[in-house]
């Protein structure tokens, strides 16, 4: 059974790779591979390091990962797939391959019988209440899971998830890999946070930058400028 961490919220971090001019994916929806190898191995570094790797079912459903932690050595975390109409493919491999301990969040919204498949097939489904947009309620999540033993997650996309943890201000740490790339047009790394002007930016209490390989990493902590609700 899970270790218990009591009634407290899950620490996060947002880790994505994005091209000079913010994008995280082409307009055809890919986003292989926009970082450098060097850069890469420090995305399994970071996964190695928290208990859990979080994505949007999107991100699953583009890309097809295995979310575990392969280029260094370290334990495969947790992987959460936040999913609030259960789009989640069967067939994908964060629940054909067994490699992991793997989660489903998911609403009312999913389907209960695919929901009974997937828990066949070894996945932990996590039914939540929906936020106002009927999309999972991500303080609920974050609430529940340190319940299940997991105290720090690590948010690796896409675009609707990354917005939402931010807009919420639920992100501790926030780390960009920002590579010598530029698309044009593309899927923005964030969308709309509810910032009407610079003064309602999110802002950091310190940052660190740093060279890996052809590509600039950005690590900084978040201030806590509003309460978490």
């Amino acid at each position: 059974m899970a270790r218990s961490l009591g009634d407290r919220q899950a620490t996060v971090t947002i880790h994505y790779a994005q091209t000079l001019d913010g994008r995280i994916a082409a307009r055809d929806g890919s986003s292989r591979w926009i970082s450098c190898d060097e850069s890469l191995r420090f995305a399994h570094e970071l996964r190695a390091q928290h208990d859990a790797v979080m994505v949007g079912v999107g991100t699953v459903i583009a890309d097809d990962p295995r979310l575990t932690v392969r280029l260094v050595t370290g334990p495969s975390p947790t992987r959460v797939v936040v999913d609030s109409a259960l789009r989640l493919p069967l067939s994908a491999t964060v629940v054909s391959d067994r490699a992991a301990r793997t989660m489903l969040a998911m609403t009312a919204r999913g389907d209960p019988a695919k929901a009974a498949a997937l828990m066949e097939r070894g996945v932990e489904i996590l039914r939540l209440d929906a936020d106002p947009d009927g999309h999972v309620d991500l303080v609920a999540l974050l609430r529940e899971l340190p319940r299940r033993g997991i105290g720090s997650v690590l948010i690796e996309g896409g675009h609707g998830l990354i917005t939402s943890a931010l807009r919420h201000r639920l992100v501790d740490r926030l780390i960009v890999c920002v590579a010598p790339k530029i698309l044009g047009t593309g899927v923005d790394a964030v969308g709309d946070i509810g910032a009407a002007g610079l003064g309602d930016a999110l802002a950091f209490s310190s940052v660190e930058t740093w060279q890996c390989g052809a590509d600039l990493i950005v690590d900084g902590t978040l201030e806590r400028v509003a309460a978490r609700v």
